[in-house]
Formats: structure tokens, C-alpha cells, sequence
């Protein structure tokens, strides 16, 4: 059976498609529009109906609207306290009801009566309990949600037997967990909804002074939920604009926030493992995305092992609603087994837009040692490889690589990027030599969703993807998973002696990721990046602007 599954209510508009209990495909709309999150300049563009995503998922798999036995919607307008006329969640109730009616316009053929509503928090805890390798027949887990709102509530704990959820404890807004989170990035000038990571990274540039004082305000209740009561940011640090500098004031607000988060996730965490007594916890929600957050949470929390939904906030819903239908079916649902869900181009139409673009390239015969020989040499390059990824992170498909031995490389890609300078750059490194390297994380480690401490004898080694705490977020890569680019790395440490480079996602600030040919061929020219790998091209920007 097909299963087309759809987010279109808060954030990151997606698509995601599931035949036979398969993840076939998935994406963000954001890499078709080219709108970052989904946004546009009126707010309720939030509700934006990811009808390119949907409709590349179908060609993805050659179907036609007709062919989709049902269609999840990850928002339930049933589940919403009635608001008055005209309020805000009226009006998003109003649009969430007549979904139906838009889908079947922007898929003609698709029956309206096929779309069901599926609760936005059991939408998120179906794509990381449904999704991970544990909920085979007798393989359960604990399942927790945590993000900034639902239709009613902001946080699920439960667990998945035989891949039946059982919903034990849920929190009502306002109180919220993310909401919190958000305004705090509001209020330290970043853009909420989209900024959060930022305020993670900042946070390790301060002290949790205020942890005292935000442990009376935001608080677990003891039965599974918590409580947020309203905070005068401003007590702690003067609000600021869009790039203002910022000062130890706001990096210690950054780091008492984040450790709050932490000990409140992480009670809310042992809550659950008393009431289930699972050995494993599946994670979902935006808060999941808090990889120091998460790091937490398995070095001092109850449960043995930790999987976090790679497309863990909005976008996963789209995921989760298909595989809780496909289950409701009886179509038990596959382990999701990466992230390469989205576009992908054959080495042909790929030399075809070089050609309309009429830029120098070649096709080197080994194209892992040619790239591992630009890195060698302190080259930027924009890698652009089979499908791209599904979620918030670049992992290996739509990257820009970098030396990771030179210090002033972070400050490089953060330049090419346009982003700010506190941010830390990521290190990709072999699964095999991960262990030798990281100490304090999990490995494998393939989703760039927890922090490992980086060992002391390998620091200076690798200063590009050291954060000012000493820590690095390792995306690990291993030939079964991703051959060509265990043979770059493999290639690289051969001319180095460094089995990582640093991997950050291939865009720039205020942009989605590069997901198709064209959006790769205007990132390369527009920054100053200076090799791009195009499938098995390259094409190298002294050759370009020398002809």
C-alpha cells in the first residue's frame, strides 16, 4: 500500500512517501521553493502546502495521485480547543480543515477523502519509534516528544509495543519547552523557529549563573509533565537586534537556558524509564535537535541506548503520519536507514546543466583522490552527491568540505557562509577511527545529532572542528554506508595523516541547502569556494573565471 504523508501547519513544509512499510522518499519544500523553512514575508505562509515535495515524491516513485491508498496530515483541527473567530489558532484551524480541499487542487486526482488527520506529537513520536531498528516484534522502546507546540500540547512520553504507541503522559500549552527556547533566540537577536542552534552554540561561550533562578520558573511536575511560567528575559541580559554584538551577559543567559533544558529533558526522561522500564528511548520533536542536549541525556539518563529522528522537528511529521497510517493498515514499517531520501541527478543530466552553464569541468578517473588532493591542499570544496539528505543536516551529499588542520578554517567557512563567527563547524571523520579520536558519544554516530569530547593529543591536530569547549558534533562514516565518501576521507588521511575534514551543509546564510544542479552551480559562483564536485566533475574556480 501507498502512504503519502504531509506537514503543513507550523514549519518546514514536507513530503514524505512510504510504500509497502519502505521510506521510498522524503524532502523538504524549503529545497524546492528555495524559502528557507517554508517562510515567506506574511506569517501564514507558515501554513504552506509542500505540493513540489509532494509531487516529486510521487514521480520519485512513478505514481500518480490516484495511486495513494491514503494521505496523514501530522495536525488533528479536531483536537483544538475552540478559539474565537478570527483569533490566530482559529485561523490555522480553519486552513488545517480544509486541507483536504487544497490537496487534492495542488495533486489533481488525489481524493480528498483519502487525507486523515493525524495528531501532530503521535505524528512525531511514529518517526523516530516507527523509524528506528527496535520496533520489530519484541524489540520496543520508550518514545519522548519535545518541541514548541502541537495542537494542544507541547511534549509526549509513551512507548511502542509490537508498533502500538501508548501515550502515558503529555504537557498542555502554554507551557513548552521549545516555546521557551524560541524566545530566548528572539530575544538574543536570532530568528525564532529557525535560530535555536545558535543559542546552543553561544552558550558555550558563557556560565550558567542564572541556573539557580530558572530552576524556580521552569520546573518538572513529577507526573511526567513540567511547568514554564512566564520569564523576564531582560533581567538577565538586554534584548538584542539582528546582529548586534553580544556580550557575556547573553552567552551566560545562553548557557543557563541550555542547562535548564538539559536537566529538564533528563528528568522528564527518568519519569519515563520508571514507568516503562525500556532499555531504549526514541527521540523526536524539535528539542531533539539539541545535540548537547542529547549527549546529556545518554551519558547521565536512565536508558542504555539513544536513536534521534535524524529529521527530527516539523519536517519528520510529514514521515511519521505515513508510517502511523501504513501501521494502522497493518503494513509494518521498515527501520529508516539514512537520510539520502531526497533528488538525486544521473552523471548525465548532471553534465548537461555544466554544458548550459558553460563552465570548464573534467572527470577525473578516481574522483575520491582528486577531491582528497584539493582538501590536502587547503581547498574548499562544494560536494554534491547522489540524494540529498532529509532533515537539518548535511551529511555528506550537499557539503561543503574543508581542511580540518587549519585553525583559521572555521573563520573561512563561516565567511564563505555569512553566518557568525562563534558558530562551530562540524568534523566528518571514519567510523573505524572515530573511537581514537572522540571520546564521550556514541559511535557510530551518523546523523550529526550528538557532541563528542575531542581527545587532547588529537586537538591541536584538528583546531578547525574544535569547539571553544572541546568538543566536536562528528557526523561518522562507514564504506557500507557511504563508500565514496569513506574513500575520500580514506584518500585524505593518506596525504595528511587525518581520517576527518570538515563538513559543513552546502549553502549560504539565509538560504536552504543546495539541492539540485542549479542551486549548486549559483552557490559555487557566488562564494568563494574553490572547487566544486558535481557527481563525478569538478569543476575548479581558477579554470572557470580564466576562461
Amino acid at each position: 500500500m501507498k502512504f503519502l504523508g504531509i506537514n503543513a501547519i507550523f514549519h518546514d513544509p514536507a513530503a514524505a512517501l512510504v510504500v509497502d512499510g519502505e521510506i521510498v522518499a522524503a524532502a523538504e519544500e524549503e529545497r524546492f521553493s528555495r524559502r528557507k523553512h517554508g517562510k515567506r514575508p506574511l506569517a501564514f505562509s507558515a501554513w504552506e502546502l509542500p505540493e513540489l515535495a509532494a509531487a516529486w515524491c510521487l514521480r520519485e516513485a512513478g505514481l500518480s495521485p490516484e495511486d495513494i491508498d491514503a494521505v496523514a496530515y501530522s495536525y488533528d483541527p479536531s483536537l483544538v480547543v475552540q478559539k474565537p473567530e478570527g483569533d490566530w489558532e482559529d485561523l490555522r484551524t480553519r486552513y488545517a480543515v480544509r486541507a483536504p480541499a487544497f490537496l487534492s487542487t495542488a495533486l489533481p486526482g488525489l481524493d480528498p477523502g483519502q487525507v486523515s488527520y493525524v495528531p501532530h506529537h503521535v505524528a512525531h513520536a511514529a518517526s523516530a519509534g516507527l523509524a528506528s531498528r527496535w520496533t520489530t516484534p519484541g524489540r520496543d522502546c520508550a518514545v519522548l516528544v519535545c518541541d514548541g507546540r502541537g495542537e494542544n500540547v507541547s511534549h509526549l512520553a509513551g512507548r511502542y509495543r509490537d508498533g502500538e504507541l501508548e501515550v502515558l503522559a503529555t504537557q498542555e500549552l502554554p507551557h513548552s519547552l521549545g516555546l521557551m527556547y524560541e524566545d530566548v533566540t528572539q530575544h538574543l537577536g536570532f530568528l525564532r523557529s529557525s535560530d535555536e542552534y545558535k543559542v546552543m552554540a553561544m552558550a558555550s561561550y558563557g556560565t550558567p549563573r542564572h541556573l539557580d533562578a530558572l530552576r524556580e520558573v521552569i520546573y518538572t511536575t513529577g507526573d511526567g509533565g513540567f511547568r514554564v511560567e512566564p520569564v523576564d528575559w531582560g533581567g538577565y541580559a538586554k534584548a538584542l537586534r539582528k546582529g548586534a554584538p553580544w556580550t557575556s551577559d547573553h552567552a551566560d543567559l545562553a548557557a543557563s537556558v541550555q542547562a535548564r533544558l538539559e536537566e529538564v529533558v533528563l528528568e522528564l526522561a527518568r519519569w519515563l524509564h520508571e514507568r516503562t522500564g525500556e532499555r531504549r528511548l526514541a527521540l523526536a520533536g524539535g528539542v531533539a535537535l539539541n545535540c548537547v542536549a542529547n549527549t546529556r541525556l545518554l551519558d547521565e539518563g536512565p536508558f542504555e541506548e539513544i536513536w534521534v529522528q535524524p529529521a527530527a522537528g516539523d519536517s519528520g511529521t510529514a514521515l511519521g503520519g505515513a508510517l502511523h497510517l501504513a501501521h494502522a493498515y497493518g503494513e509494518p514499517a521498515a527501520p529508516m536507514t539514512g537520510t539520502a531520501l531526497g533528488r538525486g541527478f544521473t552523471d548525465e543530466e548532471l553534465g548537461a546543466w555544466l554544458d548550459v552553464a558553460r563552465v570548464p569541468y573534467t572527470r577525473p578517473r578516481d574522483l575520491a583522490a582528486a577531491v582528497a588532493a584539493e582538501l590536502a591542499a587547503d581547498r574548499i570544496v562544494a560536494w554534491f552527491q547522489g540524494r540529498s539528505e532529509y532533515g537539518p543536516r548535511a551529511l555528506g551529499h550537499r557539503s561543503l568540505l574543508a581542511h580540518p588542520g587549519h585553525a583559521r578554517n572555521t573563520e573561512r567557512l563561516n565567511d564563505v557562509k555569512g553566518r557568525e563567527q562563534f558558530r562551530p563547524i562540524a568534523p566528518m571523520v571514519l567510523e573505524s577511527r572515530a573511537a581514537q579520536i572522540f571520546g564521550r558519544g556514541p559511535v557510530p554516530s551518523p546523523y550529526m545529532l550528538f557532541v563528542h569530547d575531542v581527545r587532547p593529543d588529537w586537538a591541536p591536530r584538528i583546531p578547525a572542528v574544535v569547539h571553544v569547549d572541546g568538543t566536536a558534533r562528528i557526523q561518522t562514516v562507514s564504506p557500507g554506508a557511504d563508500p565514496l565518501m569513506a574513500r575520500v576521507l580514506s584518500e585524505f588521511e593518506a596525504r595528511t595523516g587525518l581520517p576527518v575534514v570538515v563538513n559543513t551543509s552546502l549553502n549560504t546564510a539565509g538560504r536552504p541547502m543546495v539541492d539540485d544542479p542549479r542551486d549548486a552551480l549559483e552557490c559555487f559562483g557566488s562564494s568563494p569556494v574553490d572547487v566544486l564536485a558535481l557527481g563525478p566533475y569538478l569543476v575548479r574556480r581558477g579554470e572557470v573565471f580564466a576562461s
